[in-house]
């Protein structure tokens, strides 16, 4: 059981997470720093939480972006620690990156760099050099040509948009487009029934899912085979998603063009096909800020008023406060949890004024309003619930 209503929130603060969403946290209630025993949340970017031991106090994780596999989520779903992300924070700065990629596939200008940078320039001969060499590199325009987006978030929905005023022709396929997405999507973009279906229709592929066990090497040798002869195929999403041996087969037996990464690695660097960055997807400072402003938000509302937003591993619950006393409770989800929940409140005569309760595979979460002050024994009842993961008493402050 935690209550604490008027209690300082200590937040362990791992990278370099933007000082403006580190704001969004107010000083007189967080308590922001890069050492901390006893956390009571962390914030994180990058850093390896599976390598270390996450303390007993932790009552959420928030990460500055979008995917969280340096996160072990299953471990903190059975705890009761909700994991958040900030999905489409960086959807802009990730979007005008695969537009790069694709011009630098299209127009050869990593190779022409090179070619530019050998060159000497004292050399008498360097612009003859210059007209001879600008042959090899010669390319096509984007225009005209097909891009297929697999993964239509909020991401997905961007290049789509963007490739379509550069003139491309886009086909899309996600089967479990949510309703804002499918709102979003320009009305231009064909949708494709498969994936085969995309792939043998795009001059361009890009990817954007998450990296979970049904897209791990959804790109391979039989999938690159329905692909058209020389496709460039842009992976912006996570390297578990393309099979790297079968990429660099296809590039080795030219059925693939290019392909164009943001996961560098001893097999892919060296290839003269393949452009391979730096992570640099979500590497601006635009949105680093906004992933920060987000997660902190919503870490802090969790925080304060167990509101649950944008969690990987709880379902979205946000419930505006209509009482000063407040219950949260996270369960497994199974059978008759609400109605003992209900039956313990109701034993001690305390009258529910509001209530909310969603389900989210094998965790649910259940937030309570009550007209008057939750005796402690109330909490430690409901905490013995067989199946309850964690109760938090969030009274609203004096």
């Amino acid at each position: 059981m935690v209550d604490q209503a008027l209690t300082q929130f200590q937040v362990l603060v791992l990278n370099n997470v933007s000082q403006n969403g580190l704001k969004r946290m107010p000083a007189e209630r967080f308590a922001c720093a890069k050492d901390v025993a006893k956390p009571d949340a962390i914030l994180l970017r990058s850093a390896d939480l599976h390598s270390v031991e996450i303390a007993k106090s932790v009552l959420a994780i928030g990460r500055a972006g979008s995917g969280t596999n340096n996160i072990p989520v299953a471990e903190m779903s059975k705890r009761g620690v909700p994991v958040f992300n900030a999905p489409g924070a960086n959807a802009n700065a990730v979007k005008e990156l695969v537009l790069a990629g694709m011009l630098l596939a299209a127009r050869n200008i990593g190779g022409a760099m090179k070619f530019v940078a050998a060159l000497d320039p004292s050399d008498a001969e360097m612009e003859k050099k210059v007209e001879g060499g600008k042959k090899t590199y010669a390319g096509y325009e984007i225009s005209g040509h097909t891009l297929g987006v697999v993964g239509l978030g909020k991401i997905g929905c961007l290049v789509a948009d963007a490739a379509i005023k550069l003139g491309m022709n886009v086909i899309g396929y996600d089967p479990e487009i949510t309703v804002d997405a499918a709102w979003s999507l320009p009305s231009q973009v064909k949708k494709a029934n498969s994936l085969g279906d995309v792939l043998r229709h795009s001059n361009f592929v890009t990817l954007h899912v998450p990296l979970v066990d049904a897209t791990r090497k959804m790109i391979n040798a039989e999938s690159i085979e329905q692909m058209k002869h020389g496709a460039v195929l842009l992976n912006f999403s996570r390297e578990g998603v393309a099979d790297e041996a079968a990429v660099l087969a296809a590039l080795d037996a030219r059925r693939l063009g290019c392909y164009v990464c943001d996961f560098p690695s001893a097999r892919v660097n060296s290839h003269p096909h393949v452009i391979a960055l730096p992570h640099l997807g979500a590497s601006t400072r635009e949105a680093e800020e906004n992933c920060a402003i987000m997660v902190a938000d919503q870490v802090r509302d969790y925080l304060l008023d167990g509101n649950i937003v944008n969690s990987v591993n709880f379902p979205g619950v946000a419930m505006p406060r209509e009482s000063a006393f407040r219950i949260a409770i996270a369960n497994a989800n199974v059978p008759n949890m609400v109605g003992q929940i209900s039956t313990a409140m109701a034993d001690a005569r305390l009258n529910i004024h509001n209530m909310m309760n969603k389900s989210k595979k094998d965790v649910a979460y259940t937030l309570v309003d009550v007209d008057s002050k939750v005796p402690k024994k109330v909490i430690d009842q409901i905490a013995k619930i067989e199946g309850v993961l964690s109760v938090r008493y969030l009274p609203a402050e004096s």
